[in-house]
C-alpha cells in the first residue's frame, strides 16, 4: 500500500512507516499532519487509482532542522567580480502514521521507545576487583614471554670507484 502526495511543490511516493523530509511548514499544536493532495493511491494488489475525496494520509512530525549548506559561486572571468552565498534548506521530517483509502486502513507499526540502559552499581565493581588477588595473573590468561632480541648485522655494499 502506498499514496503519491504533493507537499511543498514536489511529490513523494509515502507507505505506512516511511520518513519524509519536506519543505518547512507550520505544525498544528499536537504535531500531527494531514496531506490533503493525494495524487495516487495503490491497494495493495497493484490497483493504481485516483483518489476522491475519500483518501487521507496522515503524519507526526518527527523533527525539524535545516539541511545541509549549499555553496552558491557567482563570478565572471575577467572582470574582478566574484560573489559567494551560502544556503541552508529548512525542512520537517515527518512520518506516515496512516493510510486511509476506499474504507481500508493501513497503519505504521508503532515504534519501539529504547530504554536506557541500566549502569552496574559501583559497589559491585569495587567487590569484585578485591576478591581477585593482586600477584595473580586473571585466570585463563598466561603471561607472555619477552621476543629474543636479534643480532643486527650491517652488510657494506661495495661500491666500485673510477
Amino acid at each position: 500500500m502506498y499514496a503519491v502526495i504533493r507537499a511543498g511543490g514536489k511529490q513523494y511516493r509515502v507507505a505506512p512507516g516511511d520518513v519524509i523530509r519536506v519543505e518547512k511548514f507550520a505544525t498544528g499544536t499536537d504535531g500531527s499532519v494531514d496531506f490533503p493532495e493525494i495524487l495516487a493511491v495503490s491497494g495493495g494488489e497493484g490497483k493504481i487509482g485516483k483518489p476522491e475525496s475519500e483518501a487521507h494520509v496522515h503524519g507526526e512530525v518527527v523533527e525539524e532542522g535545516r539541511g545541509a549548506k549549499i555553496l552558491v559561486f557567482h563570478y565572471k572571468r575577467k572582470k574582478q567580480y566574484k560573489k559567494l552565498r551560502g544556503h541552508r534548506q529548512a525542512y520537517t521530517a515527518v512520518r506516515i502514521t496512516e493510510i486511509n483509502f476506499d474504507g481500508q486502513s493501513f497503519k505504521a507499526p508503532e515504534l519501539v521507545k529504547k530504554q536506557p540502559k541500566v549502569k552496574k552499581a559501583a559497589a559491585d565493581e569495587h567487590e569484585t576487583e578485591a576478591a581477585a588477588p593482586k600477584g595473580r595473573a586473571k585466570k585463563g590468561h598466561a603471561k607472555k614471554k619477552a621476543a629474543p632480541k636479534k643480532s643486527s648485522s650491517k652488510k657494506t655494499a661495495g661500491k666500485k670507484k673510477k
